[in-house]
């Protein structure tokens, strides 16, 4: 399956599950901070049923909604997965293809706060 072109859209949601609370409540102020992300919500109650090393495995997670842009992608991909606890981290990403435009301009101010 081919990947949209990461020109196709300025806004992305990127979904990610964490262990714990603190964990993805951790991640997502460096996020912040470091203006990988304007915003990243934390969804504290997630029951995750999957597949790993050959069995149906079940957990409550955390699951993060973060608001960012293409550009910062790469950049996120890389920290996230530095301060993720697990072996595999949870990272999908989704064009944002409307929004308030107040909101979608402070979207790409908080993630380019130097232009």
């Amino acid at each position: 399956m081919a990947t949209a072109d990461k020109k196709d859209t300025e806004f992305i949601l990127v979904i990610s599950t964490t262990g714990s609370v603190r964990e993805a409540e951790r991640i997502s102020k460096i996020l912040v901070e470091e203006h990988l992300v304007a915003c990243a919500n934390v969804v504290p109650s997630v029951r995750s049923f999957y597949w790993w090393e050959g069995k149906v495995c079940q957990d409550a997670e955390a699951l993060m909604l973060m608001k960012t842009m293409p550009d910062k992608l790469e950049a996120l991909k890389k920290t996230l997965t530095r301060l993720h606890s697990y072996e595999v981290p949870e990272l999908i990403v989704t064009p944002i293809v409307d929004g308030l435009a107040p909101y979608l301009n402070w979207v790409r101010e908080s993630t380019h706060p130097e232009a």
